[in-house]
């Protein structure tokens, strides 16, 4: 993996820049060059997750994930494991509500024999009721002990289940426990059956290759894979119109801090009107984004009384997501008093806007953001990845940091004063489990604000908060059961 190289890097193929092409069954490939490391990244995505599971089978992409790493008719199961581990790579796979991907990260000179496992797993898995029973076990215990024993998991699920009213995105992605206790070898076969096949995937390749190379190999391994059926357009249900202000508490022994977070449903990249999506992008980085944010300066700097406080906008998602604020209280503070903070910030921005010195440097941060991607040959396959499987193309990719640029300060108060009304909002508090709980949080967070209502000049809607949230920060924060991703493409959401 060290040596020098011998031959000087081709000029036509510039590191960052990608190429992607299709075989000849139907599976889209990209490759993205990056020669200052002699690693290369591999990963498979597939248009599956767990919002395109059928009724009553919730758990079951995140399952079959786990069966992918069985035997099939070539290898033995855990050959593939050994076999990464054998030449010092690293292997894994993660399951969202929109796709479900697997990843190595080997040698360049090992690249073919990763194509050669996955196209083998692709179409060959065997899959007997003793397997599926066996990983079915492991998985309910995967959620006893991971999902059903951590309360920020626990009010995660419920926050989902009442911010989602109709959309699949309320169920959980690791899935309900009464459903997978049910899960089959029926379920596992028919589900890879129609799903598990190259013309409803993508392969990125990233790192020191060159797109001529990746080609002949992948023609050479997952070319040989026969297409599937063509699936019909992931049509889901629509989410209805939001008109009330909700509410999800759990009170827990095992919390030390409260929290809060407030969520509202938004466009995606994929459901927005044009501009839109990249103002909310900007629009998170400005209210929630860092240190440098309204909501950290405001709270934890002028007022003290945040030890966190960030805003978060999913944006790589195949229907509407999610915008959300999150806070926990600093020492003696009120949970209510960081709550009302907080949506003064929010109702701030959707009244007076932003300026543009503020908006410029949220755009130098957040392209600078996506410039540091380029270093990560993972982050970079992720970014693809995500945006191809949610309806995006390479294109939107490498043309996201032009759009940002455009986004106007006029576009940001819009898409404030129009998608953030906390009378369409849900609200989530994490507490501790004390004799008096009342006087943790206050008997009503919201009663707590003196809330008005303020018109817009385009007549939207928005909230001025007077009396006076994933790893957003640090990328790549995940939980079990409810895998999102932050602009990177990685996994993470704060509670």
């Amino acid at each position: 993996m060290g040596g020098a190289r011998t031959a000087p890097i081709p000029v036509a193929w510039e590191d960052g820049k990608a190429t992607d092409f299709v075989l000849d069954n139907g599976m889209e490939v990209v490759v993205i060059p990056n020669h200052r490391a002699p690693i290369v990244t591999h990963m498979v995505w597939y248009k599956i997750g767990s919002a395109d599971e059928p009724p009553g089978k919730s758990g079951i992409a995140h399952f079959f994930e786990h069966l992918m790493f069985k035997a099939t008719t070539n290898h033995a199961a855990g050959e593939f494991d050994r076999a990464v581990f054998e030449i010092g790579g690293s292997q894994n796979a993660f399951t969202s509500s929109d796709y479900t991907a697997f990843y190595q990260t080997v040698a360049p000179s090992a690249l073919e024999l990763m194509m050669s496992f996955e196209a083998d797993r692709m179409r060959n898995l065997i899959l007997t009721d003793d397997v599926v029973k066996t990983e079915r076990d492991v998985v309910i215990e995967e959620r006893r002990s991971s999902t059903d024993t951590n309360p920020q998991d626990v009010l995660h699920e419920e926050i989902d289940a009442t911010l989602w009213q109709n959309q699949p995105y309320r169920i959980p992605i690791i899935g309900w426990m009464q459903e997978i206790e049910q899960l089959n070898r029926v379920d596992a076969t028919a589900f890879y059956e129609k799903y598990y096949w190259p013309n409803n995937s993508v392969l990125i390749v990233a790192g020191d290759v060159e797109p001529e190379t990746v080609k002949v190999l992948a023609e050479k391994t997952y070319g040989k894979v026969a297409r599937g059926p063509d699936l019909p357009p992931r049509i889901r249900p629509v989410e209805p119109e939001q008109n009330t202000r909700r509410t999800v508490t759990l009170s827990d022994a095992r919390v030390s801090v409260p929290s809060f977070s407030t969520q509202w449903v938004v466009p995606s990249y994929h459901t927005a009107k044009p501009g839109e999506a990249e103002a909310l992008d900007l629009l998170s980085e400005i209210l929630g984004g860092g240190n440098r944010s309204r909501l950290y300066q405001a709270l934890a700097v002028q007022q003290g009384i945040a030890s966190n406080a960030c805003a978060y906008f999913q944006g790589t998602m195949l229907d509407d997501t999610r915008f959300a604020i999150y806070g926990a209280p600093r020492g003696d503070a009120k949970l209510a008093d960081l709550e009302a903070a907080a949506a003064a910030e929010v109702a701030r921005i959707a009244k007076d806007g932003v300026n543009s010195e503020e908006l410029g440097k949220a755009k130098e941060r957040f392209v600078r953001d996506m410039i540091f991607a380029e270093d990560d040959q993972d982050d970079l396959a992720c970014i693809y990845g995500s945006t191809l499987a949610t309806g995006g193309t390479v294109k939107d990719v490498e043309e996201r940091p032009s759009r940002i640029r455009r986004v106007t300060a006029a576009q940001i108060k819009a898409v404030a004063a129009r998608y953030l009304a906390f009378d369409r909002s849900t609200t989530g508090y994490l507490l501790p489990k004390t004799e008096n709980e009342e006087m943790t949080l206050g008997a009503q967070p919201h009663a707590a604000m003196n809330i008005q209502e303020v018109k817009s000049e385009k007549g939207m809607i928005a909230w001025l908060v007077e009396d006076h949230t994933v790893e957003i920060v640090n990328i790549g924060f995940a939980f079990n059961g409810g895998i999102t991703q932050d602009r990177s493409g990685r996994r993470g959401w704060p509670i």
